[in-house]
């Protein structure tokens, strides 16, 4: 279904998009062919590249640069040990825009920026957003508690977070964590945001490079079903499987850090998410997932949500709160 734009706002200004929804870059699940989908739909898409070895990052790019002519990022997580390749991967190709991660914004984005790539930061509080601001980037993610993947240790849900970084931010401002919904964006645009990004809702969608394990796994996750954990390492919101429950195990009998490392291996992200493994995986998915009932082509995610906006926004208008 195709919706109406009547404004330009500062997020589809800055981007050149026609809506406000941003795909978000999540390992293991966020190649070129989900990008090029939601970026078709008129959003941004996001290859996560996190995952992505030098010259798969190469191919995904090039990939999606012949399957849409729309604008689309690269996710850029700052820990990313050959992060200089990537780099020169993303300036290679004239990808547009980046987004970057888990790492301080002063490193890359001066001379990003110096090769015409727009950048934007994901901060979980309002210190990292002054600081991403400070280094120059565009716009800036604020991603609250209820996310899936990496989490800040604050714990701060979406909803406090985006009107706290909007009272200090004067920079476009993408609230994530927590919306899967048109009504979630209306309410996260409500707060002060400019757009939003989304995760666990385009797992659930056909593009997605997920395992179909875990896609079905998402859909039968209900409202509890995750648990934001390992804080101690990496903070990372999961469904409650074996694995989980192991993790939970050791913090009973007051693990160590390198005991909780042992235990956590490597590749636990891949074999869950992209292999399958539902007992062994990590299995990295937002609150959101409750409210995740069907896996669906990107497209008709990003009209459903643009849909629910509509009426939601309608709704208020229509003195649904006359008080």
């Amino acid at each position: 279904m195709e919706m109406e734009q009547t404004n330009q706002n500062r997020i589809t200004q800055l981007f050149g998009i026609k809506y406000p929804i941003i795909q978000a870059g999540m390992i293991w699940c966020s190649g070129w062919e989900l990008a090029a989908a939601v970026s078709n739909a008129g959003g941004l898409g996001i290859i996560g590249s996190g995952s992505m070895y030098p010259e798969v990052l190469d191919e995904h790019v090039r990939k999606c640069k012949e399957a849409t002519d729309k604008p689309f990022a690269v996710n850029l997580p700052m820990i990313y040990p050959d992060i200089d390749q990537h780099i020169q991967t993303i300036i290679k190709h004239q990808v547009p825009i980046v987004f970057t991660s888990a790492g301080n914004p002063k490193t890359w984005t001066p001379l990003l920026k110096e090769k015409g790539i727009k950048v934007v930061h994901v901060v979980p509080g309002v210190r990292f957003a002054l600081k991403a601001e400070a280094a120059g980037v565009d716009a800036v993610v604020a991603e609250g508690f209820e996310a899936g993947g990496h989490n800040g240790l604050d714990e701060t849900t979406t909803m406090t977070l985006i009107p706290m970084v909007k009272k200090e931010l004067s920079i476009p401002l993408i609230a994530a964590g927590g919306i899967g919904s048109g009504r979630g964006m209306l309410a996260a645009m409500n707060l002060g945001a400019d757009g939003v990004q989304i995760g666990s809702r385009f797992v659930a969608s056909i593009e997605s490079s997920a395992h179909e394990n875990f896609k079905n796994e998402v859909v039968k996750t209900k409202d509890g079903g995750t648990r934001l954990t390992l804080k101690e390492l990496t903070p990372v919101r999961l469904i409650k499987n074996e694995f989980y429950h192991r993790v939970e195990e050791a913090y009973e009998k007051d693990a160590s850090i390198d005991e909780l490392k042992q235990l956590l291996g490597r590749g636990r992200a891949k074999k869950g998410m992209f292999e399958g493994d539902l007992n062994e995986g990590e299995l990295e998915i937002g609150q959101i997932a409750g409210l995740i009932d069907e896996i669906k082509p990107a497209a008709e995610i990003v009209n459903e949500i643009l849909t629910e906006f509509k009426a939601a926004k309608a709704e208020i208008q229509q003195a649904k709160f006359n008080f």
